[in-house]
């Protein structure tokens, strides 16, 4: 167990515990993954990292940049990379490859565990029964550890998960699946955007941010829009930015490639840091607040990670157009 920042005292954090302990597995978020690339490689290259058998990613989708620099430079291309797809409620790992068994592929989750039966559902709550899909990922069968209810609410529980799609467990996920039957998650189906008429995920628009260069992370969260109903925003961490228009430019142009001109941001706003919990998730309630304009009423922030990050951007959106 590793209580702190990865970048503290500096970035080379983890792999001196790595070194120092003889760690073998090593399990982590992407979020602190693309943290450490921001960082380059300088704290990296001087590290042994030969006592590494497995590699582990958990806790939100996995971008295939930071999937590639986690395989080549911490696992020296010679560990696999388990990346883990479960919840809380479901009790423990429900899609992943088997390390050393299941055939890797970059950002994706690969093949349910045995036992568990997932299920890919249209937006008219059928399940797609063709290989390859994209939809709402459901759990079609119970399986060993699934949760039974929610302390002091068990309607909700009945509502949130059972009741959207009836005979089913509703994730809450999006994910597509491809003709090997391989999984990839794309992220929570409520951070879906509506531009212009067209659903657009927040998690493949930050994928396609992600494969510029300069860039090590971003969120994109939805703003309102007085034509396209919605609007994109996206707040991005360059390591480099010389050229701020330039950059913007760069990063239109590769979401246009990668997606189509529908999913283009309309404002990019460059920042130093996202705001986090301690456990790396990003808190995107107080993105969309400072998006929308709205500078204030961000609610329960005590597990942020550092408050100052917040007043930062803040600044940032202020000024802009």
């Amino acid at each position: 167990m590793f209580e702190g920042i990865p970048t503290w005292p500096d970035a080379g954090r983890f792999w001196d515990i790595v070194d120092k302990h003889k760690v073998n597995i090593l399990y982590t978020a992407p979020t602190a993954i693309r943290s450490l690339m921001a960082h380059g490689l300088d704290f990296v290259k001087n590290k042994r990292l030969d006592s590494l058998r497995v590699l582990g990613s958990v806790g939100e989708p996995i971008n295939e940049e930071a999937w590639e620099w986690f395989y080549e430079h911490i696992g020296k291309k010679r560990c696999p990379i388990v990346d883990t797809w479960w919840q809380t409620e479901t009790g423990g790992i429900m899609i992943s490859p088997i390390a050393t068994v299941t055939p890797m592929r970059p950002s994706y989750a690969t093949l349910p565990l045995p036992g568990v039966q997932p299920a890919v559902m249209d937006e008219k709550g059928q399940e797609i029964a063709q290989t390859e899909a994209t939809g709402n990922l459901c759990i079609k069968f119970p399986w060993p550890g699934m949760f039974r209810t929610t302390w002091g609410d068990h309607e909700r529980c009945r509502k949130t998960y059972f009741d959207p799609y009836p005979g089913y467990y509703f994730t809450g996920d999006g994910c597509i699946r491809d003709k090997d039957g391989y999984y990839r998650i794309t992220g929570r189906v409520d951070d879906v955007l509506n531009v212009s008429g067209h659903r657009i995920g927040t998690a493949e628009v930050e994928n396609a941010i992600n494969m510029h260069s300069d860039v090590v992370e971003s969120a994109v969260v939805g703003f309102p829009h007085p034509i396209k109903g919605q609007g994109i925003y996206a707040f991005v961490i360059c390591t480099h930015l010389e050229d701020p228009e330039l950059t913007r430019k760069d990063i239109l142009e590769t979401v246009s490639r990668v997606i189509g001109p529908i999913a283009k941001p309309d404002k990019i706003q460059f920042v130093k840091n996202l705001p986090k919990t301690r456990s790396g998730k990003i808190m995107r309630r107080i993105l969309r607040k400072i998006a929308e304009g709205e500078m204030e009423n961000f609610g329960d922030t005590t597990s942020l990670l550092d408050p100052s990050v917040v007043e930062e951007i803040k600044q940032g959106r202020m000024a802009m157009p």
